[in-house]
């Protein structure tokens, strides 16, 4: 555990001894000792490490755990005077600070020398407990010299596509034959096993099987866990079920009691045969909270279960059918499969090589069939060397580990090896997941910033930080260590999250590391020691007392989804060492007067209110790095002073003006993300003409765009070569928005997005030639018929949106060989149109088709039966004569799509014939 805060001490000293650092006097050899010293530590700190962690210790147990939290306490102190030193070398060129800082001065230089004391002296103690040193001390530096490297990524296989099932072919049947049963009364089916034994797999596998697919109107997924509020599970069903038929949910549903939701649910199903599974129940007394919602309308209905606790069915069989499957471990042959799916995925063939077969077997056998033993363990020795040493050794710590079988513990201890075996800069990353509370979605975008703001990325040559960051949170997937809960067009994560499991064994190793504090409603963490991470979701009124003094580095306040009434509370002015402020609330905070001094803060979130009591403050903030600002509709006006922040990479926000900048935005070089500047004033062209300066850009948000600014807006981005996603939204009158006028010249070749709300009048010819491109919106464009021909250059497109007035032609014709990657196609308040035609060979890879609000629409396409893997066609609103048109042959070709939702203008689904 010590390894990580002595490699980020470490990290922390090496800026402060190169040339270009001005020290003071004196203070650049003393860092240089500390330094010296604790890199001779850091050779025998995974041998420290594992003694310390070992249950049963050894001759020297205690003492070497005394050992081990002495020298992470020196890593910490030594990160506090690097920090503190750092603020003193802002002030001290401030005359007004002279005295303050000089007191300060004397401070740090006795703090640097008494550390040195106690950093030398923790290292002449380590020479009686024997420690080994450690060969391999890559990952503890840099990572770009560590031994343990991953494939090439894959897009998104390497990390969104989970491994492929094994073993589940005998209960996947099973459970699908009952899914599918004629039995009228509905019927409660349960899997019962230990965690991770792969019930979540097995359900979610039958769960998009096609057959079960097409047996049921209606299916919605809910995860229980640990904790849960009936009514916030109540409300998640309905607001899934209004949003597969494509509609808004009651308005008042947040205020709803759980009769009202019950009641509510009831109605939405009585006439469905439905299927809805919760996923992860604990509790015995769940079916008896949700059961009546469930209305047993006689059509064959389901209800999924998965729990570990057996007891959880009893309530089940007093008020329901039901049906049980135990899950069983994997056998041998069939663990070997997974095992060797997992670790020679791309390489080998997927086969295991013959002078590792006995030591893969070995592996596999001390897994005892678990799935997710066996995943886990697997991606992790894919991204080691194919050597029957390296395996031997890995086999043989694995041994002592997994002897001890106690189902739950004996998960965490795999997961644990899995943790160990992860880089410093990797640990720190996922044991940040621990932040956020069980089944929290996390937005990646948001947590890489986090960890940049933190100082776990490390920069690499050629990428930015971000996509170093996001190569971390990449690893992180690979090693089955973080789930992904939701994907972005191109297939990269757009959300994520851990397991149950893995975040278990997080708050275990936190026990130890003290990496962070809880505080909540079921009461916080120990106050004792140094508290440098924390994450609250409600506030005790004796919160302040306790950290005021602390050496807070994160600060994240989530609110508990159960809590209803805000909380207020101030921000101490003790937090000077503050890197990341993140308060994705409503709740009222309050600032320190000397909130401009928290020069260490890289990541600030907060609500609109909060932004505006510190808004002035912000420009002293120069190392910040991320500005997010949370608003509906509130137009932003940034200060001036915002123009100092030359560290700021991502300033985000719903509607930003900048009139104060003017083209002072054009000093901020490093901007990569600004979200949403509003260009309807005066002063838009010399904003515009700043943007050009914005070099680095990589995702840029514009919205009241003027047509007369179109020039000077095409010149800008032209100028914007790493740009990959673009919004540019018109401004609007009453009736419609202006023509969009943008001519771009330098394409931005790495763009991946573009969305565009206004009249284009035709097609612009820069957009065809946008090679990268993935996903095209285009809003009130207006385009015609031709223009789908030159679309259809865009090799790349995996989603077309043609929304309200965008496409005024009578047909879409998709002729052979067009859009061969498409995946997601919508067509939506398009009035004028008539006929969607299908060739044969055309949108061959399209999954999702969806056609709404045309009211002279005609018929469903013509050649829908050439979409062999369409898994969703959805078609609403539309006219009476439509749906008078559709025969029994238009039906018989619609016959392969998994899910086909129709409805009329009224919103009234159009039964199926069922064959």
């Amino acid at each position: 555990m010590a390894e990580i805060a002595v490699s980020f001490a470490i990290d922390k000293l090496l800026p402060l001894l190169t040339e270009e650092f001005n020290l003071l006097k004196g203070v650049h050899k003393e860092f240089a000792d500390i330094k010296d010293e604790l890199e001779s530590i850091q050779a025998f700190l995974k041998d420290a490490d594992r003694r310390a962690a070992a249950p049963n210790g050894d001759n020297n147990g205690e003492g070497v755990k005394t050992w081990v939290k002495q020298i992470r306490e020196a890593a910490f102190q030594i990160e506090d005077i690097i920090d503190n030193y750092m603020m003193y070398a802002e002030q001290r060129h401030n005359f007004s600070h002279l005295f303050k800082t000089l007191k300060q001065r004397h401070k740090i230089a006795s703090g640097i020398r008494d550390i040195k004391s106690l950093v030398r002296g923790i290292k002449e103690r380590s020479e009686r407990y024997g420690f080994q040193r450690s060969l391999d001390q890559g990952s503890s530096h840099s990572r770009g010299s560590q031994n343990v490297k991953l494939h090439p990524l894959r897009e998104a296989a390497l990390y969104i596509d989970e491994a492929d099932v094994v073993g589940f072919e005998a209960p996947g049947k099973t459970l699908t034959d009952w899914m599918v049963n004629e039995r009228e009364e509905h019927t409660v089916i349960s899997v019962v096993g230990m965690g991770g034994q792969g019930k979540t797999t097995l359900v979610k596998k039958v769960f998009d099987n096609k057959d079960v697919i097409a047996h049921f109107d209606c299916r919605v997924w809910i995860t229980v866990s640990q904790t849960y509020d009936v009514k916030e599970v109540l409300r998640d069903m309905l607001l899934k079920i209004y949003k597969q038929k494509d509609e808004n949910p009651p308005q008042n549903i947040n205020q709803m009691d759980q009769r009202s939701l019950t009641e509510e649910l009831r109605n939405c199903l009585k006439t469905k045969r439905y299927v809805v599974v919760f996923d992860d129940v604990w509790s015995v007394n769940f079916w008896d909270h949700i059961k009546f919602a469930l209305i047993d309308n006689k059509s064959g209905s389901k209800i999924f279960i998965t729990t570990r606790n057996e007891e959880v069915l009893v309530s089940c069989k007093i008020s329901s059918f039901t049906k049980v499957l135990h899950l069983q471990p994997l056998t041998q042959e069939q663990s070997l499969t997974l095992f060797n799916k997992r670790a020679f995925k791309f390489d080998y063939a997927g086969c295991c090589p013959e002078e590792l077969v006995g030591i893969a077997n070995e592996i596999v056998q001390k897994c005892k069939g678990l799935p997710l033993a066996i995943v886990a363990i697997g991606g992790l020795l894919s991204t080691k060397e194919k050597h029957v040493f390296e395996w031997q050794r890995f086999s043989e710590n694995l041994s002592a580990e997994l002897k001890k079988d106690t189902h739950l513990m004996g998960i965490k201890e795999v997961l644990a090896l899995s943790y160990d075996d992860l880089p410093y800069y990797l640990k720190s990353c996922l044991l940040y997941f621990g932040m956020y509370p069980e089944d929290y979605q996390v937005n990646s975008n948001r947590v890489i910033r986090q960890w940049i703001g933190e100082g776990f990325v490390k920069e690499e040559s050629g990428k930015t930080l971000e996509e170093v960051a996001e190569g971390y949170l990449t690893e992180l997937i690979h090693r089955s260590l973080v789930q992904v809960s939701s994907i972005r067009t191109d297939g990269k994560a757009k959300g994520c999250r851990v397991h149950d499991l893995v975040r278990e064994m997080i708050l275990e190793k936190n026990e130890d590391l003290n990496f962070f504090k809880h505080i909540s409603e079921d009461g916080h963490s120990s106050f004792s020691g140094r508290i440098h991470r924390l994450s609250i979701t409600t506030i005790s009124d004796d919160f302040v007392e306790h950290i005021g003094s602390s050496h807070v580095r994160s600060l994240l306040v989530i609110p508990d989804k159960e809590s209803k009434t805000n909380f207020e509370f101030k921000i101490p002015k003790t937090f000077k060492l503050l890197r990341v402020l993140d308060c994705n609330s409503d709740s009222l905070m309050s600032f320190p007067e000397n909130f401009g001094n928290f020069i260490h803060l890289k990541y600030l979130s907060l609500g609109f209110d909060e932004i505006l009591k510190i808004l002035k403050s912000i420009g002293m903030l120069r190392n910040l790095e991320t500005l997010k600002i949370r608003s509906l509709t509130q137009l932003i006006e940034l200060p001036k002073e915002i123009s100092k922040l030359r560290k700021l990479r991502h300033l985000i926000s719903k509607k930003l003006s900048l009139i104060q900048l003017e083209e002072g935005i054009g000093e901020m070089a490093s901007l990569q993300t600004l979200h949403s500047v509003d260009l309807n004033t005066d002063g838009a062209a010399k904003i515009i003409k700043g943007l050009g300066k914005l070099n680095q850009m990589r995702d840029l948000r514009l919205v009241n765009v003027r047509r007369e600014d179109g020039i000077i807006l095409s010149s800008s981005i032209n100028e914007m070569q790493h740009l990959e996603r673009l919004y540019v939204e018109a401004i609007r009158s009453e009736d419609d928005y202006e023509v969009i006028d943008l001519d771009l010249i330098s394409l931005p070749t790495k763009l991946r997005k573009l969305t565009l709300y206004g009249i284009l009048q035709k097609l612009p010819e820069w957009i065809p030639k946008l090679q990268n491109l993935v996903d095209l919106f285009l809003d009130h464009s207006r385009l015609t018929e031709d223009s789908l021909k030159s679309l259809n250059c865009l090799q790349h497109l995996l989603s077309l949106t043609f929304p309200m007035h965008s496409y005024e032609g009578l047909f879409l014709h998709f002729e052979d060989g067009w859009f061969q990657k498409l995946k997601t196609l919508n067509v939506i308040y398009c009035i004028q149109l008539r006929l969607v035609i299908i060739d044969k060979g055309a949108l061959p890879s399209l999954k999702m088709l969806k056609l709404g609000i045309l009211w002279n629409l005609e018929n469903i396409p013509i050649g829908i039966q050439h979409l062999e893997k369409l898994e969703v066609l959805r078609i609403f609103f539309v006219s009476d004569e439509f749906v008078k048109n559709i025969s029994t042959e238009d039906w018989n070709s619609m016959q392969h799509v998994p899910l086909v939702d129709i409805s009329d203008r009224n919103r009234i689904s159009i039964p199926i014939p069922r064959s």
